[in-house]
């Protein structure tokens, strides 16, 4: 990867800059003097948000907002584990609605006066959220800030997002089109997600399943342990992850013959596996979770790479992940 985006995407001036939210994904519509705010997987979510749509009744009809829905408290946002609650409970209380406070941040304008902007330049379409939101905004209608500066100056607050409870940086060239994001730094791209470095821990591969589709005759989908150390220094492996992505078709069939041949139970689909082979292991984020064996969490696991100058007895252990969880609150 190049050492700064300069070096692919040329003058920072000509990109805009903004936080990587950590939320849900969502359009703010309003038509024909009714509210309904959509997930990006088009489900309708308004009742679980009632205060965003009340606040939504202060924008003009025929409007779209783009943006994303926060757990926010005292001016900034909460993890997303408290977020999905307000998604997963089957009852929506009023000590929920005040335990997980939500806001709508908003970035982007699709549509406006009832008129379809998104081939309009990303500068253009700012400039009229900018003036929408300065006369309609309220305390859970909010507007994402931008982040002014040289590519030094971004990369410094990129480096301080995981401390924000933020994902990264968004980047959106001024005189692009509404698009999506891309992951892979190239000059093709108008919006580029700038994130933050996953988070990493070594794991030993304990369990595997056949995957899907093309992968349905491979040991694809593994399950990764970490080492639980007793007080009298035993130690045991305890799962923490699943995983299925991040290795190469090759890799994956040299794990797959090491499977086969070191399989030493099976439990239907899934068999258990001697454990020798450590991986390093991204995710994006980590919390408590009374729900696993682990009491740990992590959110979009995946392989970095297989640590082959790594033994199973030095892989990591809980406390190195609960201390990922120290650092990860902000």
């Amino acid at each position: 990867m190049p050492s700064s985006p300069g070096d692919v995407l040329g003058d920072a001036a000509d990109w805009m800059a903004e936080w990587k939210w950590d939320g849900i994904r969502a359009q703010l519509v309003c038509r024909d003097g009714q509210a309904a705010l959509w997930s990006r997987g088009e489900e309708l979510i308004s009742e679980r948000f009632p205060e965003l749509i009340e606040a939504a009744a202060a924008l003009p009809d025929g409007c779209v907002l783009d943006g994303e829905v926060l757990a926010w408290r005292a001016a900034a946002p909460l993890p997303f584990a408290q977020l999905q609650t307000r998604i997963t409970r089957k009852r929506l209380t009023r000590r929920l609605l005040d335990d997980v406070p939500a806001v709508f941040m908003a970035y982007d304008l699709i549509e406006h006066d009832g008129a379809d902007l998104r081939a309009q330049p990303q500068s253009a379409r700012r400039a009229r959220l900018d003036v929408l939101l300065a006369e309609g905004a309220t305390p859970v209608l909010r507007l994402s800030p931008l982040l002014r500066g040289d590519w030094p100056t971004l990369a410094a607050e990129r480096d301080r997002a995981r401390e924000r409870g933020v994902e990264g940086l968004m980047l959106k060239r001024t005189d692009a089109p509404y698009g999506i994001g891309r992951t892979r730094l190239d000059a093709r791209g108008q919006w580029w997600k700038w994130k933050i470095d996953p988070y990493t821990i070594d794991a030993v591969l304990i369990y595997a399943q056949r995957g899907h589709g093309r992968r349905a005759g491979l040991y694809s989908d593994y399950t990764f342990a970490v080492w639980s150390v007793a007080a009298d220094g035993t130690r045991t492996l305890v799962p923490f992850a699943k995983a299925y992505s991040g290795l190469s078709d090759a890799e994956m069939r040299e794990v797959d013959a090491f499977i086969r041949s070191h399989t030493i139970e099976r439990f239907g689909p899934v068999c258990s596996v001697t454990p020798e082979l450590v991986f390093e292991l991204g995710f994006e984020g980590i919390q408590p979770s009374p729900r696993h064996k682990s009491g740990i969490a992590v959110r979009f696991p995946r392989m970095l790479r297989r640590r082959l100058d790594k033994v199973a007895a030095y892989a990591d252990t809980l406390d190195a992940l609960r201390s990922l969880i120290r650092a990860s609150v902000p």
